[in-house]
């Protein structure tokens, strides 16, 4: 009987809070909770990284075929005017390259964070739901700024000083202005259209999982096909 009452007692004693988390502004949480946690970032950047991957492939191959078509036509043209095409394709060659050079980091960190989770027995041991949900959390914490910094106004300007250069070059050193205005402004608006339709949905999830607010979000990753419940 004292066996019984015992076993009963340590069921209706709550979970330890060991693992440190920067949800609602900083607390600790029982394994269980780590998990779901954990299961709550996978959701989030696992969606956010298979948006962020569509964006990259569509304009980087969009971009790239419209930089091929560019050569495509020179055999075509004048040579006075070849020039005009040649930068059209150097133009859309550089903007491809940051495609390459600095692509978004939230795809790489949602497969990454997949498979550690996918990996994690369910009885596994505390510390290790504990590391887990602090690579969770600094990969979304990570994110959301790789989002934000990619969309500053630095990156807005560098993109019109590059077209404005493209405009210069053929308008100053070929007085192809015509031709100039059009690569300029062209390159310039496809250059904003890809910044601003970066996607940056990671941002507001961290913002939310800081403030405590994503505790209260199960119903719309139920929707996206997760399980996750807090």
């Amino acid at each position: 009987m004292a066996g019984t009452i015992a076993v009963v007692l340590a069921c209706a004693v709550p979970a330890r809070a060991a693992c440190p988390s920067i949800a609602a502004g900083g607390t600790h949480l029982s394994a269980a909770e780590a998990r779901a946690h954990a299961e709550w970032i996978d959701a989030h950047l696992s969606v956010t990284g298979r948006r962020a991957s569509i964006w990259a492939w569509s304009w980087g191959l969009g971009v790239g075929a419209s930089g091929v078509a560019s050569l495509a036509v020179v055999p075509f043209v004048a040579k006075g005017d070849r020039v005009d095409w040649y930068t059209s394709a150097g133009s859309a060659a550089f903007s491809v390259f940051p495609f390459l050079v600095v692509p978004l980091d939230v795809p790489g960190d949602a497969k990454a964070l997949h498979r550690r989770l996918s990996a994690l027995p369910p009885d596994a041991p505390e510390e290790a739901v504990c590391s887990l949900l602090a690579d969770a959390e600094t990969k979304l914490v990570h994110d959301a700024e790789d989002e934000r910094s990619q969309q500053r106004w630095y990156v807005h300007a560098g993109n019109l000083a590059f077209n404005t250069g493209v405009l210069l070059f053929l308008g100053l050193g070929f007085h192809h202005w015509e031709s100039g205005l059009i690569n300029g402004l062209a390159g310039a608006a496809v250059g904003e259209a890809l910044i601003l339709t970066q996607p940056s949905a990671t941002i507001g999830e961290a913002a939310a999982y800081r403030s405590g607010n994503a505790l209260a979000d199960g119903q719309r990753l139920s929707a996206l096909g997760y399980g996750v419940r807090f």
